[in-house]
C-alpha cells in the first residue's frame, strides 16, 4: 500500500481512463489510485474492473448512483482514503489535463517542502495553458485574481484542480460542511486551508485540454463560483 491515493473522478471516460491510469503507476513512486464514477453509461466503471484484476492492490473503484458534482465525488473520494489510512490524497482529472509526470512534485511539495496543500498551478509563473481557446484562458485566470482580490488568500490559481492534501488538513476540515460542487468546490477547499493556516505550496504545472472526450465545464459551474466567492467573504463559512 502507497502513503498516497491519486483521486480521480469519471463520468464518460472510456477514451482515458485505461491510459490515465496505467500512465500513473508507471511513475517512480508507487501511488495507489481511486476511480469514483458516476454511473457513466459509457462503461468507464467497466474497464476500471477489468483492470483491477492486473492492479488488484493498487487500483480501486467507487462506484455512484448518479452524476452528483466534481464536489461530491472528490469528498467521497477522501472519506474513503482517510478511512484507508492514507497521508497524502490527490486530485486529479482523468483526461490529461495533469500531467501524471507532476504527481511527484506535488507530493515532494507536502513532504519535503513543508506543504501542508501543494497545488498545481496554471498561473504562478506566468500563464501555462495549452490548447485553451483565449475565452476560456481569460475566464479562469481572472477568476483566479477575482478570488485573491475578494478574499485575499495568497494562491495563483484558486480555482486548480490538480492538488496534493495531506492528511492532517483534511482531517480539519469538515468536508460534510463543504456547500459548493464545481470550480467554487476547489476555490472553498482552498479558503478553508488558509483560514486554518495551513501552508499551501504551489508547483507551477502546464495544462493541457484534454483531446479525447468531451469537456464537463458548463455555465452554472462558473456562476457557482463567482456568486460563491462573495458568499464566502461577505458570510463567511463554517471552518
Amino acid at each position: 500500500m502507497s502513503d498516497t491515493l491519486v483521486i480521480i473522478p469519471t463520468y464518460n471516460e472510456k477514451e482515458n481512463i485505461e491510459r490515465i491510469i496505467r500512465a500513473t503507476f508507471d511513475q517512480e513512486k508507487a501511488f495507489d489510485i481511486l476511480v469514483v464514477d458516476d454511473n457513466s453509461p459509457d462503461g468507464t466503471a467497466t474497464i476500471v474492473e477489468n483492470l483491477r484484476a492486473e492492479f488488484p492492490n493498487q487500483l480501486f473503484l467507487e462506484k455512484r448512483k448518479g452524476k452528483n458534482g466534481l464536489g461530491t465525488a472528490y469528498i467521497h473520494g477522501f472519506k474513503w482514503g482517510l478511512a484507508k489510512d492514507y497521508q497524502y490524497l490527490i486530485e486529479m482529472d482523468a483526461d490529461f489535463s495533469h500531467n501524471p509526470k507532476d504527481l511527484i512534485r506535488l507530493y515532494n511539495s507536502c513532504l519535503s517542502d513543508g506543504g501542508d496543500v501543494a497545488v498545481g498551478s496554471r498561473y504562478s509563473i506566468g500563464v501555462n495553458v495549452v490548447n485553451w481557446p483565449m475565452y476560456r484562458v481569460l475566464l479562469s485566470y481572472f477568476a483566479s485574481k477575482y478570488v485573491r482580490f475578494i478574499t485575499g488568500i495568497p494562491v495563483h490559481d484558486t480555482t486548480a484542480g490538480f492538488v496534493c492534501w495531506s492528511r492532517k488538513v483534511l482531517e480539519t476540515i469538515k468536508l460534510d460542511k463543504i456547500k459548493f460542487v464545481g470550480y467554487a468546490f476547489q476555490i472553498e477547499m482552498k479558503y478553508k486551508a488558509w483560514k486554518h493556516k495551513f501552508k499551501i505550496n504551489e508547483v507551477s504545472v502546464i495544462f493541457t485540454d484534454r483531446t479525447l472526450g468531451e469537456s464537463k465545464m458548463s455555465g452554472g459551474i462558473v456562476s457557482e463560483a463567482l456568486l460563491g466567492v462573495i458568499k464566502m467573504r461577505l458570510k463567511g463559512l463554517p471552518k
